[in-house]
């Protein structure tokens, strides 16, 4: 790894003899801060004293660009916020939406919904995996974990021609209906992904270099873990059983048996594992949608190029694959929204990074950042 020195300076040790301290910058162009992010580490030897994230170098102002663009315009904007998940962004938006203009969404829309973003949890997971076992020196890891998602993503490229920022929903449904046979390539892949998550589990977590690099490594407590905010598997991964598709359930999930994974001692480990096994349960969410899905309009009648809700406001969530995403729209009646806030889950998690790499090593400072799985994109906005 290679690191800018800042400066160094002096301190006082816990038993008042001057310690050296070292000031040195990771990244924000570097690949282990998994995109833009700077993080300035004070670091006592190899240990880490203080760890401050800088962000901001991806900040383009979607928030602000919105309120000049049609409510129509702003799905495909919206694909840049988490754009390792893109779906999740467009349906959080949508439901806002939605619930400011009133629009029902047909039944099987809502079900596509739910088979698209459940496969969009399982490729996001796989990234934050496979990047996990970069971190930590295992390439093979990160080989496996990309045979998954790029599975997924010839799915979606069949589904709507796109492979990583879709468009897809909208606004009183989505853009199109599945090709022909796109459910049978899901249900043909489904036994060999779960065969291949096995595997993975038995490569990389079964491994005793990788449990040594991840156990016990940035232990985030319950307590902890609803204090700040926390959300997805960083606060499930500590115990804390939240999640919005069953705790405060929406669109077609309470028609779907499924597990929420949670882990028990908060550490880079366990919320690892958590992404783990929330890809079993969404394989086993899609094969269901599958079964149950029924034909008829995949969008709603009568939606307005120009949509003009009513002046008033609205807001919205969804569990993304990083946590609670949240979208607040503000109509003063025109076709554009007067005001959008984004409820990013990226950003709170990332906030616990200074609590987390204290008193860690620098090459664990590595580990703890990946843990939280960040998307810059939906960092700054």
């Amino acid at each position: 790894m290679t690191l800018d020195i800042k400066e160094r300076s002096w301190t006082t040790g816990s038993d008042g003899t001057p310690v050296e301290e070292l000031v040195v910058n990771v990244g924000p162009s570097h690949p282990s801060t998994h995109g833009v992010c700077r993080v300035i580490a004070h670091v006592d030897g190899e240990v880490v004293t203080k760890a401050e994230p800088v962000i901001g170098y991806l900040h383009r102002g979607i928030e602000k660009i919105v309120e000049n663009r049609t409510y129509l315009q702003i799905v495909p904007i919206t694909d840049r916020l988490d754009y390792v998940g893109s779906m999740y962004a467009n349906w959080a938006y949508c439901r806002s939406v939605e619930r400011l203009a009133g629009i029902r969404v047909p039944e099987r829309a809502e079900y596509l919904r739910v088979i698209t973003c459940e496969l969009q949890r399982i490729a996001s997971h796989m990234m934050s995996l496979g990047s996990t076992g970069a971190d930590t020196g295992a390439a093979t890891m990160f080989i496996y974990a990309f045979d998954v998602r790029e599975r997924i993503v010839e799915l979606f490229e069949e589904l709507c021609g796109s492979r990583l920022t879709y468009n897809y929903v909208r606004p009183g449904g989505v853009s199109m209906d599945v090709p022909e046979g796109w459910f049978d390539d899901i249900l043909s892949w489904t036994d060999a992904a779960r065969n291949s998550i096995s595997q993975m589990d038995r490569l990389f977590f079964g491994n005793f270099i990788a449990r040594g690099r991840l156990k016990g490594i940035g232990v985030l407590s319950a307590k902890d873990a609803v204090g700040w905010g926390a959300s997805g598997p960083v606060a499930r991964g500590s115990g804390v059983n939240w999640d919005l598709r069953k705790h405060d359930t929406y669109s077609v999930y309470p028609r779907f048996d499924f597990d929420v994974p949670v882990g028990s001692n908060g550490d880079a480990y366990d919320r690892a594992r958590c992404r783990l096994f929330e890809c079993y349960e969404s394989l086993r969410i899609v094969e269901q949608a599958i079964e149950q899905i029924e034909p008829g309009p995949f969008k709603a009648d009568g939606i307005p190029r120009l949509l003009a809700p009513r002046p008033g406001d609205a807001y919205d969530h969804i569990e993304s694959a990083r946590g609670s995403l949240g979208i607040y729209l503000v109509s003063d009646g025109s076709p554009r929204p007067y005001r959008m806030k984004v409820r990013s889950p990226a950003f709170c998690n990332l906030a616990l990074l200074p609590l987390l790499a204290e008193g860690h090593t620098l090459s664990d400072l590595v580990i703890v950042l990946g843990s939280l799985d960040p998307v810059f994109g939906e960092v700054d906005r």
